[in-house]
């Protein structure tokens, strides 16, 4: 493992370099007819967070002995959808919150309507972002956009929200809530980790490792999240806490208990640390894996 300082000087590197790629791919977005929205997807987009899925996909293109800048367009790409799926989870039709990242929502500040367009205009914006990529070759670009797409979709992402919205105020088993999040925490999870996989040309047994990896860290990050949701407060996460309480949501802290949660936590990382071994091991994978199970915020 990388120690603490080692690694938290490659996220930050990592994180920066990401940022400014996104800084810059903002800053061509947008005629003056068309500000206030280009204005509200860079709110949503710039406010930071932790990167973590665009900073798996270099990570993986690099475990696989690829070039990380190839990778870049597909990581950018990703935290797009990753933000669009903030902005629309926040609408008072959906989680109704008004904080993320320390600081109001993106339909407080901008309302409803212009909140909607901000998260489809960064869905298509990151495809656009993708397939302008003129430095990967046209065969490669398709298959990890086609992860991509599958990720997100209608047995991804949205299909995970799905379930969630009709879990609300229910009784929900085990299955039901792995399902859940194997779906809408996991799946852009699986997408990062499977397109840095692409375009480094991965092997097949790496492509096993990185969604083994991708599974475990998947449901640890969401295991978490539940924890905090009842340990943590406002000002250390920066969103509101209670709120799963409030919607009347089934957790994993719920079903099992914090105590077990931990433990169901620790056993997901522990898996994911040993599918690394398809790489030969990696350092800043297994380090980030700890780091997700031992996060604060």
């Amino acid at each position: 493992m990388l120690s603490k300082e080692r690694f938290n000087e490659i996220m930050q590197a990592e994180s920066n370099l990401v940022g400014c790629e996104l800084e810059s791919l903002m800053a061509l977005e947008g005629e003056k007819r068309q500000h206030v929205l280009t204005e509200a997807m860079a709110y949503s987009l710039l406010a930071g967070g932790k990167r973590i899925r665009p900073i798996l996909t270099r990570a993986f293109c690099r475990a696989c002995g690829g070039d990380d800048g190839l990778a870049m367009p597909f990581a950018c790409a990703l935290e797009m959808i990753h933000n669009f799926s903030l902005i629309h989870d926040d609408l008072p039709c959906m989680d109704d919150d008004e904080l993320r990242r320390g600081r109001p929502t993106n339909h407080v500040v901008f309302g409803e309507d212009i909140a909607v367009l901000a998260g489809d205009g960064l869905l298509n914006m990151a495809f656009e972002t993708a397939l302008k990529n003129a430095r990967t070759p046209a065969h490669i670009t398709v298959e990890a956009l086609k992860i991509l797409a599958e990720c997100t979709g209608v047995y991804g992402m949205l299909g995970g929200q799905v379930i969630d919205l009709q879990s609300e105020g229910k009784s929900v088993d085990m299955d039901t809530l792995l399902t859940m999040h194997r779906l809408k925490t996991g799946a852009l999870i699986r997408a990062a980790a499977l397109m840095g996989c692409t375009v480094a040309g991965a092997s097949a047994q790496q492509i096993c490792g990185a969604e083994a990896y991708a599974k475990g860290i998947g449901l640890t990050f969401q295991i978490i999240d539940d924890i905090l949701d009842v340990t943590s407060s406002t000002e250390e996460l920066g969103k509101p806490v209670g709120s799963d309480a409030e919607n009347q949501k089934t957790t994993f802290v719920t079903l099992l208990g914090v105590e077990e949660a931990r433990r169901q936590a620790q056993m997901h990382t522990e898996a994911a640390v040993e599918a690394l071994q398809a790489f030969g091991g990696d350092e800043f994978l297994e380090t980030l894996a700890y780091s997700l199970l031992n996060r604060k915020k």
